[in-house]
C-alpha cells in the first residue's frame, strides 16, 4: 500500500451519499436468494458482476431493482446494513448517514416495519461495534407519484424519532423535483431534514428547483450546477455540502473519464463538495476507492483530501458537539 493509499484509508471520514441496497454485494445476494427460495436471473457471482456495465442510470436501476428481490426479511436487512458498516469501518468512516428506498420493498409486499426495524438494528449493532454513528434517510422513488410519497410518509410516521430525512432518488429524467413539492414539505414541517438527487443526468434546473421548491438542505450529485454560473454562486455563499459520487459518475457516464471528474474543479469554485460512494457494490468501490480514483484521476493533493474530509462533516446532520469532535480527529489525523 502506497502512503497516498494508507493516508487516504486512515482519513476519518463521513459518508452522506449510500444508498444502503445499493450495497449489496453479489455474494451476499445470492446468500439471501438461497436462504429465501428465490430465482435469480444469473447463474453466478460473476455473471452479475459481468452485468455491472452500465451505460445510463436506468440500466443500474433495472439490476438494483431486481436484486433487492432477495430482501425479504428483517435479518435480511439487518445483514445488509451491518455488512456495508464492515466494510467502511476499515475506510475511516467515522459517520455515515444512508439512505433506504421503503417503496422498493412495501411495492412487493414486505412490511415498512420489516426493512426499517431491520435496517435500524444494523445501524445499532455497528454503532456498539465499531463506533460509527450513523443517521437514516428515507428516500422517495421520483419515477412514483407524489400520492405514492405520501403514503409512504404516512407509514414512516412511527418512526419519525429515527428517521433524520427525507430524499429523492431513483429515475431523474422527465421527474423533475417540482412533482414533489407537497410531500417535501410536509416533511420539512415534521422537523425532518430534505435532501434530494439533482443535477445528476437531469439539468441545472433540476437542482435550481430542489433549492427553491423542496427547500433542502443537502444536494446529493449537484454535477449540472456547474453549467449554471449563477447557480454555482448560490451554492458557494449558502456552503450547501453536494454528496459527489465519483466512480458512480464513471460507471453511469456522467462523466467519461475520471480524468475528467469536476470534484477539485467544485473545490476551486468555492463549493462544501464531498466524496461518496453512492452504491458500491454496483460502481466498483466504496468510499475509500471513490477517494483514491479521484485522487489519481485528478491528482488531489493530501490538503484537498482533509478539505473533502472535513466537508463531509460540516456537511452531516450532526450536534455541533459531535461535529466538533470528528473535526478535532481529523485534524489530528492531518498534522501528524
Amino acid at each position: 500500500m502506497t502512503d497516498m493509499d494508507s493516508f487516504i484509508t486512515g482519513l476519518p471520514k463521513a459518508e452522506l451519499h449510500l444508498h444502503i441496497e445499493g450495497s449489496l454485494e453479489p455474494e451476499l445476494m445470492f446468500a439471501l436468494a438461497g436462504r429465501n427460495k428465490i430465482v435469480l436471473p444469473y447463474k453466478s457471482v460473476e455473471e452479475v458482476r459481468a452485468a455491472y456495465d452500465f451505460s445510463n442510470l436506468q440500466d443500474f436501476l433495472d439490476i438494483y431493482y431486481a436484486g433487492a428481490q432477495v430482501l425479504r426479511t428483517e435479518q435480511d436487512f439487518f445483514e445488509l446494513t451491518l455488512a456495508y458498516f464492515t466494510r467502511v469501518a476499515a475506510d475511516g468512516v467515522l459517520h455515515a448517514e444512508i439512505f433506504f428506498d421503503p417503496q422498493t420493498h412495501t411495492d412487493r409486499g414486505i412490511p415498512f416495519a420489516v426493512v426499517i426495524e431491520g435496517i435500524l438494528a444494523g445501524m445499532a449493532a455497528a454503532e456498539q461495534k465499531f463506533g460509527i454513528t450513523s443517521k437514516l434517510i428515507l428516500c422517495f422513488l421520483r419515477h412514483l407519484d407524489e400520492e405514492a410519497a405520501f403514503e409512504t410518509f404516512r407509514m414512516a410516521e412511527p418512526w419519525f424519532g429515527r428517521i433524520a430525512g427525507v430524499g429523492l432518488d431513483s429515475s431523474e429524467k422527465g421527474h423533475p423535483p417540482e412533482k414533489f413539492v407537497r410531500v417535501f414539505a410536509a416533511a420539512g414541517a415534521a422537523g425532518l431534514k430534505r435532501v434530494a438527487h439533482a443535477g445528476e443526468e437531469g439539468p441545472a434546473a433540476y437542482v435550481w428547483e430542489a433549492l427553491d421548491l423542496l427547500h433542502i438542505d443537502r444536494l446529493d450529485h449537484g454535477n449540472r450546477a456547474l453549467e449554471d454560473p449563477e447557480l454555482i454562486r448560490r451554492l458557494a455563499a449558502s456552503q450547501m455540502a453536494l454528496t459527489v459520487c465519483p466512480l458512480s459518475n464513471f460507471r453511469l457516464c456522467v462523466v467519461p473519464d475520471m480524468a475528467e471528474h469536476p470534484i477539485d474543479r467544485m473545490l476551486d469554485l468555492g463549493l462544501r463538495a464531498t466524496i461518496n460512494s453512492d452504491d458500491p457494490a454496483y460502481f466498483g468501490g466504496y468510499i475509500a476507492e471513490n477517494f483514491r480514483a479521484a485522487a489519481a484521476g485528478r491528482r488531489l493533493g493530501k490538503a484537498q483530501l482533509v478539505t473533502l474530509a472535513r466537508n463531509s462533516f460540516l456537511g452531516a446532520f450532526l450536534d455541533g458537539e459531535t461535529r466538533q469532535g470528528y473535526l478535532r480527529k481529523l485534524d489530528e489525523f492531518a498534522s501528524a
